[in-house]
């Protein structure tokens, strides 16, 4: 074994987050010495400097004899080893040269990033979407598109695998075989929520997983707007797609706003609380977008020159006359049930076929009991 680096960083790395140190005395720590291997030598006086309490100056002591027991025993520290050997699973210190730069340059970056997948994308202009857990079938479908277009003109997509818009905003990038980035708000071997599985599994694949979290952290409410923060980081912008008041995508925004990115937001209907969260950030300057040369230009200088591609046609479905007639009288407000009927002239078992024709068909939503087009 080399003597100038007897243990590889990814083992150092497990080895210090299984320590006492927060994560600003090893942020702190990691730029002092300059690699995870010097580090470990660093001196008692040095220790001291950043106020390491004895115990925790201990521990870094014995630290660099625990790793040479790893290599003949069955620890924890030697079977996490072993799964990140097993799952593909690199560990980044914050003076790494693939460290996302940007990231970097924020006031608290981790100090130690797990990852699956790309590492080069990293450092690939990002642009976060996010957006509600229970997000409508038209947020769903804005994510989708917009990804698609952000992804197919050179963008890496960055969100955080959650249900709703997340989830949306990665399988619209991928549909452009485009990048992208899932930061987690759990161990990178936690899969959350498990419903997305399998999206975990293709973005490892065709995109990147990050956190910053040890191997085995559960999904805890504390973790997320952590995680928030590195989603903003990394990127040039934060899209926000659609959000209620208290949604955690403000916090994405806000973190966004204090880290000198830019913010958008999409609007939506007045009645549509899901997306007041979005027209609270118009209001306080967000840019408001309706289409993705919004965002462009303000960021189209990140990307190389691309040719122009000749735009696909969409072919809508074939409805009929009275679907069509019904499709007339919805506007993209919600509206009741009872006044349709009342505009339409229709029995009501009538109405409702036809309106669970349209939905099936994507070009019709139900809100609350109540209905509206899709655009």
């Amino acid at each position: 074994m080399d003597t100038e680096q007897p243990f590889p960083d990814g083992l150092i790395a497990l080895a210090l987050h299984q320590t006492q140190l927060t994560d600003k005395q090893l942020r702190a720590l990691l730029l002092e010495a300059g690699s995870l291997l010097q580090l470990l030598r660093l001196s008692i006086a040095t220790l001291q400097q950043y106020e390491l309490n004895p115990s925790q100056q201990a521990e870094l002591a014995d630290l660099e004899q625990q790793l040479h027991q790893a290599y003949a025993d069955n620890s924890l520290l030697t079977q996490q080893w072993q799964y990140c050997l097993e799952h593909n699973i690199g560990i980044l210190s914050l003076n790494h040269p693939a460290y996302p730069a940007l990231l970097k340059q924020t006031y608290d970056p981790p100090p130690l990033l797990y990852y699956r997948g790309n590492i080069d994308l990293l450092n690939s202009p990002q642009l976060a979407m996010v957006g509600s857990r229970r997000s409508s079938q038209q947020g769903n479908k804005n994510a989708h598109a917009f990804a698609k277009a952000l992804a197919g003109v050179g963008f890496t997509v960055t969100s955080g695998m959650a249900l709703g818009i997340d989830t949306a905003s990665h399988q619209g990038a991928m549909a452009a075989d485009g990048n992208t980035i899932a930061v987690l708000g759990t161990g990178i071997d936690i899969i959350y929520p498990r419903r997305n599985h399998e999206l975990y599994q293709a973005i490892a694949e065709q995109g990147l997983i990050i956190t910053e979290l040890p191997l085995g952290s559960a999904p805890l409410k504390g973790h997320f707007p952590r995680r928030n923060r590195i989603i903003s980081g990394m990127s040039l912008g934060v899209l926000v797609v659609e959000a209620s008041l208290k949604s955690g995508s403000l916090i994405t925004a806000q973190c966004a706003l204090e880290q000198g990115r830019e913010v958008f937001a999409i609007p939506s209907s007045i009645h549509n609380i899901a997306s007041h969260g979005c027209h609270t950030l118009i209001r306080q300057g967000a840019k408001l977008v309706e289409t993705v040369e919004h965002v462009l230009e303000e960021l189209t200088g990140w990307l190389p020159p691309v040719s122009e591609q000749p735009q696909q046609q969409t072919l809508l479905p074939v409805i009929s006359l009275q679907q069509q007639q019904l499709l007339e009288q919805l506007g993209y407000d919600p509206m009741p049930i009872d006044l349709l009927q009342q505009r339409l002239n229709i029995p009501i078992t009538e109405l409702m076929a036809t309106l669970v024709q349209l939905e099936l068909e994507g070009l019709v939503e139900n809100v609350g009991g109540s209905y509206q087009r899709v655009v």
